[in-house]
């Protein structure tokens, strides 16, 4: 079996479209603070987004290995 587990999957989904809101958000922000706070938001989205990415590679190699 090689697919990655649903919950990685949903949770991976779930940051891409957050990391999209805070983009549009951030491009629609009436000031500067306002601005920072959704580029933060978006560069932690996009981070926990990869770290999901390492953890479904991770998950494929042990079923991988064990199957």
């Amino acid at each position: 079996m090689t697919e990655e587990d649903p919950q990685t999957g949903e949770l991976k989904r779930s940051q891409v479209e957050r990391v999209r809101e805070e983009r549009k958000r951030e491009g629609e922000a009436v000031d500067d603070e306002a601005t920072e706070t959704h580029g933060r938001r978006a560069e932690k989205a996009d981070y926990l987004r990869e770290k999901l990415e390492q953890r479904a590679k991770a998950e494929k190699r042990k079923l991988d290995e064990d199957g």
